[in-house]
């Protein structure tokens, strides 16, 4: 939740963002998203594609749930409850997912394969699903295979791993490994800035996911988060970006060469 007076949502270039109208001191809370407004699992798990879920075996990962909800909600558009968070998120992206042949090959050979892997994994995540989608037939109105196509599938991955928050997760019966990502509807809309500090943390008092800025922001000035201390490397491969002036930046070695710096 968040304050008109204190908040103000900008077009920063060509980016979203946030800009604050008042002058933020340091400490002080930034955006308190309530957990009502957090899509986690446990908000598929009570969707009605959640029984269909619960009864799959073998039990699917916490990040194909997440991606199952997201292609659904966007197949239903404005008749889905989260059709104004889904309305403003990017129709694709800039990370090695949506990479083709030619723009892989201008990368430097160490992040080569990194991205191919990051290309193939996906490819793989809706192949080796295909029995799963055709047990939701029942909830979609149109062929599962024209709605859980491959594009719309990597947008919905592409969406949980460059926008999602870490939430850790007591362990489901329902699902397989880790459950530690929820995608925060507003407050994903700050970006990344390499020298900001923050403390991100879900709050079990206010019961509400919150970020305190560390050093404080000048009023109308765009207020960033820190996704971590990532080279460009890592952001990339991740996020679909570099940063300018990184101090996180590293120069990678191949073990299997000599090099002398003088």
């Amino acid at each position: 939740c968040h304050q008109d007076s204190y908040v103000r949502l900008l077009r920063f270039l060509k980016q979203k963002g946030f800009a604050s109208t008042v002058l933020q001191p340091p400490g002080e809370l930034l955006v308190s998203l309530p957990e009502a407004c957090l899509l986690t699992t446990d908000t598929v798990l009570h969707s009605d594609v959640g029984p269909l879920i619960k009864g799959w075996r073998p039990r699917p990962s916490a990040l194909l749930v997440l991606c199952v909800f997201l292609v659904l909600e966007r197949h239903r558009a404005s008749l889905s409850e989260w059709f104004p968070y889904i309305d403003v998120l990017p129709t694709s992206y800039t990370c090695p997912a949506y990479f083709t042949d030619d723009v892989i090959t201008l990368l430097p050979q160490c992040v080569q394969s990194r991205a191919l892997d990051q290309r193939t994994s996906v490819e793989e995540l809706h192949s080796s699903n295909q029995s799963f989608f055709q047990s939701l037939q029942s909830v979609v109105s149109e062929s599962v295979q024209d709605v859980f196509t491959f594009e719309a599938l990597r947008w919905a991955w592409c969406t949980v791993n460059t926008r999602s928050v870490f939430m850790a997760r007591s362990q489901s019966h329902f699902l397989s490994g880790q459950d530690v990502c929820a995608l925060a509807p507003f407050l994903d809309l700050l970006n990344h800035r390499p020298d900001v500090q923050v403390s991100a943390r879900f709050n079990s008092d206010t019961r509400c996911y919150e970020i305190h800025s560390v050093c404080g922001f000048e009023r109308h000035h765009q207020a960033f988060i820190n996704y971590g201390s990532h080279d460009n490397q890592r952001l990339l491969l991740e996020y679909g970006f570099v940063a300018a002036n990184n101090p996180h930046s590293v120069v990678y070695v191949d073990t299997g060469k000599h090099v002398c710096l003088v």
